[in-house]
């Protein structure tokens, strides 16, 4: 592209990214959805204690600033005017709760992603609302703010969108119904809220999904019966089951898909999710050692191509879909002296499958109609023994965009989409054809089968493991 025709893009939408276990600044071509710059920062999680997840949020809001900046000086040097930036999405990391202080805007405790032990039922592990009771109870800090009403609470895009927009100075506390079972918060889509400060000073933010909601946008299931599965740091599957609520009766979670305006209306989605993804290749490189990256984990299990009857359940703190089983522990199953590192990365791969093979199995119970193929995305899929060992696992192909990010993707959509702005058209007829990978199954049923009975007897010798009375349980 001359750099003339780079100078001329536009309109363009950006997308603040903020996951698990990274935060990233992508920038879109509404028109094309053409990825045209980006630019990502690790983040690092606390684990104070067994079952317990927390993370900065200075440290996270640090990162988007940081984000935010690098990918602006990285299209000037492309040659790209920032200037034609006409919106920025925010898209979140659900559940993960942070309360901070209105008058002074700082954070008075860590964000917390999960305190396993402490909140009792198996949902509650994943949900915002007894995270916050633990922090009523148990930091003294935030009760007093509470009662002199300085305290303020939200998720991961409520702190950050009150940063962005002027913190104590003014920022607007809102969140998005995909963060909150609730039509009556704030819907983002109609709302603009203008940076105050950094390259994008005076740039709206005007769109605002939880992830796994904005990468069902990103992928454009936008009918009833429309599929994704996203492999991040967890793994999630989002069935869009239209204007009308479908409660489970296989163990997946009833939410909201996505609200597009005031007067818009809500879309309804059934979720299967597990909790350890992507999170059991960063365990067998940061706390194993087996390798020194994600990429070398997939060369080591491609290496091997076979488990050797070797079983990873990553049950690091419980069960999540479509079992909500707290009492499950990670285990290792079907060693032998001929086991080495390499069938334990393959194992490790496979177990991403398994998981999405149940979920899927939940899914297809509930809607009665099986899916023929499954979407994909996220960053895991990148891999792609992981893509043929899913293919292969669950008999049906599977179905890759050439363009991963479909998650930071749903959140410019969106933005660019909202009222007011109206650069980016949600019509699938206006929309840009996008090209994919399609991975089909090379085993035949019958083995296919085997290995998933296998896995799910593994799976019941993971439970049981933890008890509410175990030493590691006793909060001193």
């Amino acid at each position: 592209m001359a750099a003339s025709e780079r100078t001329a893009l536009g309109p363009l939408v950006g997308a603040i990214d903020q996951g698990t276990s990274s935060s990233r600044f992508l920038v879109f071509n509404a028109k094309t959805a053409e990825l045209l710059s980006h630019h990502q920062v690790e983040i690092q999680q606390k684990f104070p204690r067994e079952g317990w997840v927390e993370q900065d949020p200075k440290e996270i809001l640090n990162s988007v600033y940081e984000c935010v900046e690098r990918t602006c000086e990285k299209m000037k040097q492309l040659n790209i005017n920032i200037a034609n930036i006409r919106a920025i999405g925010v898209t979140n990391q659900r559940e993960t709760t942070v309360v901070w202080d209105k008058t002074t805007g700082e954070p008075l405790y860590n964000a917390i992603g999960n305190y396993y032990f402490k909140t009792g039922l198996p949902l509650s592990t994943y949900f915002s609302a007894v995270k916050l009771r633990w922090l009523l109870d148990n930091v003294e800090e935030i009760r007093k703010a509470v009662e002199e009403k300085r305290a303020m609470f939200g998720t991961i895009d409520s702190w950050l969108i009150w940063s962005l927009t002027g913190g104590k100075n003014g920022g607007i506390h809102c969140t998005d119904v995909t963060n909150f079972f609730s039509n009556d918060v704030n819907v983002f889509l109609f709302l603009f809220a203008k940076q105050k400060s950094g390259a994008l000073t005076g740039v709206p933010i005007s769109g605002c999904l939880g992830d796994q909601s904005a990468a069902l946008v990103g992928q454009m299931c936008f009918r009833d019966g429309q599929a994704k599965n996203t492999y991040g740091t967890g793994c999630f599957l989002l069935c869009n089951t239209g204007q009308k609520s479908v409660f489970s009766e296989h163990g997946l979670i009833t939410t909201i898909a996505y609200k597009m305006g005031r007067d818009k209306p809500v879309f309804y989605a059934l979720e299967g999710s597990v909790a350890i993804a992507g999170a059991v290749v960063r365990w067998l490189r940061d706390n194993l050692g087996i390798a020194r990256t994600s990429q070398e984990v997939e060369k080591l299990a491609a290496d091997v191509g076979t488990s050797y009857g070797c079983y990873f359940v990553p049950a690091f703190s419980g069960l999540y879909a479509p079992y909500w089983e707290p009492s499950a522990r990670g285990i290792i199953c079907g060693l032998t002296q001929f086991t080495n590192k390499k069938h334990i990365a393959f194992a490790a791969l496979e177990a991403v499958c398994f998981q999405t093979r149940e979920i899927l199995d939940a899914m297809n119970k509930d809607c009665g109609i099986p899916l023929s193929q499954l979407q994909v995305d996220g960053g895991m899929t990148n891999n792609k023994i992981l893509m043929q060992l899913q293919s292969d696992i669950l008999c049906i192909p599977v179905v890759k965009p050439s363009m991963p990010e479909t998650t930071a993707l749903g959140a410019a959509m969106a933005a660019g989409a909202a009222e007011g702005v109206g650069v980016w058209s949600l019509n699938p007829g206006d929309l840009t054809a996008v090209t994919c990978e399609r991975f089909e199954p090379q085993i035949n049923p019958e083995e296919s089968e085997y290995r998933y009975a296998r896995w799910k007897k593994a799976v019941m010798k993971s439970m049981g493991w933890e008890t509410s009375d175990s030493p590691s349980n006793v909060i001193p």
